[in-house]
């Protein structure tokens, strides 16, 4: 339908197409080449360039590009040019690591099968708390800002979540990420085409490696120019377009200190790690557009309860259709399931938790009570603070 991506519809030969081009060395000037068609930067030879205000325009506009309509990623080698900050953070997320598998008794990552890898989810604030000096050298980084401020402008919003992938790890399958690529395909395929465009603009991929990643170990695997082909929300998913990833993903190795950044509508899956040796330890950097925020703030929670009577009581007589329920509740709840603190209220599916307005549908299509409901949504409350209340 003319305005909306169908899976259907996706033309694997057109992206094959998007996906066989090579980069232009004229389009990254200051890169020191682009191995497998991945721009790779010195920051050490760009100290200069990132001090200079003009200087530091003329490198982000060309990262931008590349993050738009090039090859949708880049490196930056010695990103993190303070090694020891790395050591130390890397000490603080062990011990964060064996502190909450003591808690919790260990299972499995949302995103891969048990004992192959740990997850630190908000690894920015953890590390904040348990070590503010160790922080503040660790993010000291002005190429990174840089990077992330090249696609998002000032006031940038950082997150982050540490992911190690032990020997014997599995790699994943080909995907997009946040927004549209943590929606199911049939919800994705609920948002107009231009949404799609826009999604991947209010964020950036980004990650650190605190270790050595070769090739064995398993870095991202990366399909370059794969963000430009505009449907890739509603492709993914599809059996033939992941084949072709298979067939044409670049790899490239890390070292220490090094750091990476993609678009999330880009093409990309981690890999397997079959080395005996390496744990990869890679700090995944989860940065936000300042701008996805609301004018006002609203007593969403508050709203919920005052219409559950009523809307319950017109659900059960008739007098409120499905179709009524889900446009009041469009205007009164919160339909977003983030941002949230995924510790306490996990992705559903490895996907997204469920959200205020989910929560209200089902409460009142079930016929719950209004104090199980006022319950489940001050429940819902709680979970998503940033800390333990």
């Amino acid at each position: 339908m003319y305005g909306y991506y169908s899976s259907d519809a996706c033309d694997l030969n057109e992206f094959k197409a998007i996906t066989a081009r090579t980069v232009d060395p004229t389009d990254i000037p200051n890169a020191t080449g682009a191995p497998k068609n991945v721009p790779v930067y010195d920051c050490k030879a760009l100290g200069d360039m990132l001090r200079d205000r003009d200087q530091r325009r003329f490198l982000m506009a060309e990262w931008a590009e590349i993050l738009h309509r090039g090859a949708g990623v880049f490196v930056l080698k010695s990103a993190c040019s303070n090694l020891a900050a790395i050591d130390e953070a890397t000490a603080v997320f062990n011990r964060i690591i064996a502190a909450e598998k003591a808690k919790s008794g260990g299972g499995a990552d949302h995103f891969a099968a048990a004992g192959s890898n740990d997850r630190i989810w908000n690894s920015l604030q953890k590390l904040c708390e348990e070590a503010p000096d160790v922080f503040i050298d660790y993010h000291a980084s002005p190429a990174i800002d840089a990077a992330c401020e090249a696609w998002l402008g000032p006031n940038y919003q950082m997150t982050a979540q540490v992911n190690v992938v032990h020997p014997g790890g599995q790699p994943q399958q080909a995907h997009r990420d946040y927004h549209l690529g943590f929606q199911t395909a049939e919800v994705s395929a609920t948002y107009p085409a231009h949404v799609h465009d826009l999604s991947p603009l209010m964020t950036l991929q980004g990650g650190i490696a605190h270790v050595d990643v070769s090739i064995e170990s398993g870095p991202t695997k990366l399909l370059p120019f794969s963000q430009t082909y505009r449907p890739g929300y509603a492709a993914w998913r599809r059996d033939d377009f992941r084949a072709h990833f298979e067939d044409a993903h670049v790899q490239l190795p890390l070292a220490k200190g090094d750091a990476i950044f993609f678009s999330p509508a880009l093409f990309h899956a981690a890999g397997a790690n079959t080395t005996t040796d390496v744990h990869r330890m890679v700090n995944l950097l989860q940065i936000s557009s300042p701008f996805g925020r609301a004018m006002e703030t609203i007593d969403r929670t508050g709203m919920c309860k005052t219409l559950f009577p009523l809307l319950s009581r017109g659900w059960q007589t008739g007098e409120i259709t499905e179709n009524t329920l889900d446009v009041v509740l469009s205007a009164a709840a919160e339909g977003y399931a983030f941002p949230t603190n995924l510790d306490r209220d996990p992705p559903v599916g490895g996907l997204a938790p469920q959200s205020q307005k989910s929560l209200m549908k089902q409460a009142i299509m079930t016929g719950a009570s209004f104090d199980l409901l006022s319950a489940d949504l001050d429940a819902q409350d709680r979970a998503k603070l940033p800390s333990a209340p």
